[in-house]
């Protein structure tokens, strides 16, 4: 399928009536669609779907797909990501890395979802020792986060169950090596969409925060 096929294709997913902020519709999805301008409209399907409800997996694959054939390498990497996050769910934290010379880490930690630490979440292991947890990471709003800094990301577990306990305010501990590289403090958990729709035998969105 082309490229103007697969984003005509994925803007049907997305309510009309779900309007941003600017009140731009999938309406003007496809007026864009007809004027050939694919990056603009691919870039504001990504702000429709921001604001819209939970939206399906097929809806993120159709436009990552989309933005692979257009050679926007981070926007697809988005968009595989949240198709990610309904299956696995997913940890928004607040992490501040450990400055360059207290941690094995003296470069940037990317941002788009590529670097994969383990994480101190209080797990145990049946002896009783302390057990660690993988998760991608993914920076919001920033390219990388460099030693020392600090920003809001976006974590994806590798195995869901392990999360479960995590509450808002529960502070977390990145690994990388024997050392910690940073610490965060949850800020919201979301369960993967599956067991969300099970939570609810209508389907209707619980709150996951608290």
């Amino acid at each position: 399928m082309d490229l103007p096929a697969l984003l005509a294709s994925a803007s049907l997913l997305v309510p009309e009536e779900d309007a941003t902020e600017n009140d731009l519709t999938v309406r003007d999805v496809w007026d864009l669609l007809a004027g050939d301008e694919w990056e603009t409209a691919l870039c504001l399907l990504e702000e429709l779907a921001a604001d819209a409800g939970p939206l399906p997996a097929e809806f993120w694959n159709r436009l990552g797909e989309a933005a692979e054939q257009y050679g926007l390498g981070r926007s697809a990497a988005w968009c595989h990501w949240r198709s990610a996050e309904l299956r696995n769910g997913m940890v928004r934290a607040r992490l501040t890395l450990r400055p360059a010379g207290e941690s094995r880490r003296t470069t940037p930690v990317p941002g788009a979802g590529v670097l994969r630490p383990l994480w101190d979440i209080g797990g145990r292991s049946p002896a009783g020792d302390r057990a660690v947890s993988i998760a991608a990471l993914w920076v919001e709003g920033l390219p990388r986060l460099e030693p020392g800094g600090s920003a809001t990301v976006r974590l994806l577990p590798l195995t869901p169950a392990h999360w479960d306990h995590l509450r808002p305010g529960t502070r977390i501990t990145m690994y990388e090596d024997s050392t910690p590289a940073g610490t965060a403090v949850v800020l919201e958990v979301r369960p993967p969409a599956q067991r969300r729709l099970c939570d609810d035998p209508l389907g209707n969105e619980p709150s996951t925060k608290g």
